[in-house]
């Protein structure tokens, strides 16, 4: 057994530790503050705890602002072929009005310049995501995600970018591409521990039928991601039983 695997079964064994999932899964993106106020427990205890799922990948910490808000990561008891947690018992309506964010935390063995390299240039993007992201990655300029050679399947803007470590992109469809309503935001952090590169992937300002669409398709791409930079070979049909990876 993994040492990874070895942190999912810890995590999972405490009750507790079950408990914050289960309110993370009801309601995402919660403060510290706010979990502890739904516990009978100390805001000590739940930090510690919240530590131990982030230490297993089952939780992901996205800092905004002051505050540091906690999300479900997809859950990596299945590896590399990750699937996500189970959907919120939130209803459509709610979803929408709330425009929830995605997050999605991985690890890779590799470092900072060669993940960035990866999401930016088209050849390598088309052969783990079988799509080609196409810009000239500049601040203000346009990009496409597109199958090689043909019509992109989404359109945005490129809102920031500090190579090797953020990439903050607009994504439509391109009929909607002048449509606040119908664009949403993908913001990729790359981070360097130690010999491997913590990547964070933020999907926000999505309406129920985008969340529904990435949910299942950014696991995909990051687990053919994850594969490509570490071993230099893609996953054998990456995408097979996602109805939809994450194209706008």
């Amino acid at each position: 057994m993994t040492d990874d695997m070895d942190r999912v079964f810890k995590a999972l064994a405490d009750a507790s530790r079950r408990q914050l999932l289960d309110l993370l899964h009801a309601d995402q993106g919660q403060t510290l503050g706010a979990l502890a106020g739904r516990l009978d427990m100390t805001r000590q205890a739940v930090s510690q705890h919240l530590a131990v799922l982030e230490a297993a990948n089952l939780v992901a910490t996205v800092r905004r602002g002051r505050e540091e808000l906690h999300y479900l990561n997809p859950l990596p008891i299945h590896g590399r072929g990750s699937t996500p947690w189970p959907r919120s018992n939130k209803s459509s309506k709610e979803i929408a009005m709330d425009k929830p964010q995605y997050v999605y935390v991985t690890y890779i063995l590799t470092t900072p310049e060669k993940v960035w390299e990866a999401l930016t240039d088209a050849k390598i993007s088309a052969s783990y995501w079988e799509r080609e992201n196409v810009s000239d990655w500049k601040v203000g300029s346009d990009w496409m995600h597109r199958l090689p050679g043909k019509a992109p399947d989404v359109v945005g803007r490129v809102l920031e970018s500090d190579p090797p470590r953020r990439l903050v992109t607009t994504w439509a469809p391109p009929s909607e591409a002048d449509n606040p309503a119908k664009t949403s935001r993908a913001t990729f952090d790359i981070e360097e521990l130690g010999g491997k590169v913590r990547l964070t992937v933020t999907h926000t300002d999505l309406d129920a039928q985008g969340l529904s669409d990435i949910s299942g398709g950014w696991p995909a791409v990051l687990s053919n991601l994850k594969t490509l930079l570490e071993t230099g070979r893609t996953l054998p049909d990456p995408f097979s039983g996602v109805a939809n990876h994450p194209k706008g």
